[in-house]
């Protein structure tokens, strides 16, 4: 091997005659061992699944009490709306610049770097005595709050294509538990005294043990696992086969740039990704965007004014609303975890999944919109958990096939600052739609979900290529 004198171990024949050995039976160990790689690969995502569920549970104890909080400051109902705007917009720039960030570094250490900070916000907002110190305490987590992202993208990086719907469910099941369990837990706190500035404190010391999990997972068995990936499955189809040359790519170029660029010039690096985002925002990706941005306004508009559309049209109190709400965050984990049998349904198959899903979600949200009882929204609440559920989880899936793994955190960051702006549009929608009528939020949806599905039966083709369309930076 040429590469073998410059490292001083030894004649580079004789080197070069081990490496050769050495490769010749890790090879064919890895040949021998599915299982073994398997149980490694399978002990680093169950491991991801505890992070995804501490973050959310650990967030979701102050968010609902912040607007509270804000109100015992002081500050009126504009400043509190200023205030939570403030870590909207922040996401929303934010999001591709970490994202691409964490492919240039690489997951563990951007995956760090994100919860440290986040847990640095949290620990300055259970100081807070101020409306100014608590804006303040918003911006580092309002950056740096990628958590979920950067897991995704790392299971991105982990499993195969055919495997990433399933394990992308389970994730987000388990992140759904925690923000189900996060709000009574801070409830309770909040009884205590100066029970919010307890519970920012407890969210933070959540944060630093998530921390302490990130850097104690077994990143050698992500990373055997990424060789298994790229050793195995050979006589896979073409589908497999691309996205275990993902893998390679991606885990070679993480593996060098985090060694030499972590510490390297940030300017070098802030130039990388300028360079990745312009190469995502030029490329063919944006009907899948488009797409995600309609049915995530469509959703939220379901979901805006929720209890006063209920109490308008059919008298009924805000604590059955809330109840109903908490009954399809339940059903939402139930249905990521049946992800599994649903793709091994459609054999696979994200773009139909995605149709069938959307074109349910937008069936739904009309049989609400039209509901002459009580029963009907019920009904409709009911498989609108798991149609939305499961539409979250294949346009992710669809962004990764068809923008291509070695850019994962930009897509994820890309698509979720596009969620972003559905978050910032639709409660201005849903204020002009709701002045003509209490079913015009989710009528609005109707629409816009229509579109949406238009928009993916005129692409059907480049959807059903199986990720031909690349990014022109790769």
């Amino acid at each position: 091997m040429p590469n073998a004198a410059a490292t001083g171990r030894g004649p580079p024949a004789a080197v070069g005659r081990m490496e050769e050995a050495e490769e010749e039976d890790g090879g064919r160990g890895a040949r021998g061992s599915p299982a073994a790689s398997a149980a490694a690969s399978d002990r680093f995502v169950r491991c991801l699944y505890a992070v995804g569920f501490l973050d959310l549970f650990g967030v979701s104890m102050v968010v609902p009490l912040m607007n509270l909080h804000i109100k015992s400051l002081g500050a009126s109902h504009t400043v509190a709306g200023i205030i939570g705007s403030l870590y909207g917009i922040m996401q929303l720039f934010s999001s591709p610049f970490v994202g691409c960030w964490s492919d240039i570094v690489g997951r563990r250490y951007s995956l760090l770097a994100c919860i440290l900070l986040s847990a640095l916000g949290y620990f300055l907002l259970g100081t807070s005595t101020t409306v100014f110190l608590l804006a303040i305490s918003r911006v580092p987590v309002g950056i740096f709050k990628h958590t979920l992202s950067i897991s995704k993208a790392l299971l991105s990086d982990l499993v195969s294509e055919r495997d990433r719907p399933l394990v992308m469910g389970r994730f987000n099941a388990a992140s759904s538990v925690g923000f189900i369990l996060g709000p009574v837990v801070g409830g309770y706190l909040t009884e205590l005294e100066d029970g919010f500035y307890q519970t920012s404190f407890i969210c933070a010391s959540i944060f630093l043990l998530n921390a302490g999990l990130v850097w104690m997972l077994p990143w050698s068995e992500e990373n055997s696992a990424n060789r298994e990936h790229r050793q195995g499955n050979k006589g896979t189809d073409g589908f497999t086969t691309k996205a275990n040359c993902d893998l390679h790519s991606k885990s070679a170029t993480n593996g060098a740039v985090a060694s030499h660029s972590l510490f390297g010039s940030p300017w070098a690096q802030v130039a990388t990704v300028l360079t990745r985002i312009k190469g995502i925002a030029c490329s063919d990706l944006w009907d899948i965007f488009l797409v995600r941005l309609l049915m995530s306004v469509a959703i939220l508009l379901y979901y805006s004014n929720f209890s006063l559309a209920l109490d308008e049209r059919f008298g009924v109190k805000p604590l059955f609303a809330g109840y109903l709400m908490s009954y399809s965050s339940a059903l939402g984990v139930l249905a990521g975890c049946l992800l599994g049998p649903i793709t091994r349904l459609y054999q696979h198959n994200t773009y139909r999944i995605l149709l069938h899903s959307s074109t349910f979600t937008c069936t739904l949200i009309l049989l609400y919109a039209s509901a002459l009882s009580i029963w009907m929204v019920i009904l409709s609440s009911t498989f609108l958990a798991f149609s939305t559920t499961i539409g979250r989880t294949c346009i992710i899936d669809l962004e990764l096939t068809i923008g291509g793994n070695e850019a994962s955190g930009t897509l994820l960051g890309v698509g979720q600052s596009v969620t972003s702006v559905g978050r910032i549009v639709a409660p201005l929608l849903s204020g002009i739609a709701q002045e003509f009528s209490p079913c015009g939020p989710p009528s609005l949806g109707v629409g816009l979900a229509l579109v949406a599905i238009l928009i993916m039966n005129a692409n059907k083709q480049k959807y059903c290529s199986h990720g031909n369309v690349k990014s022109k930076t790769q």
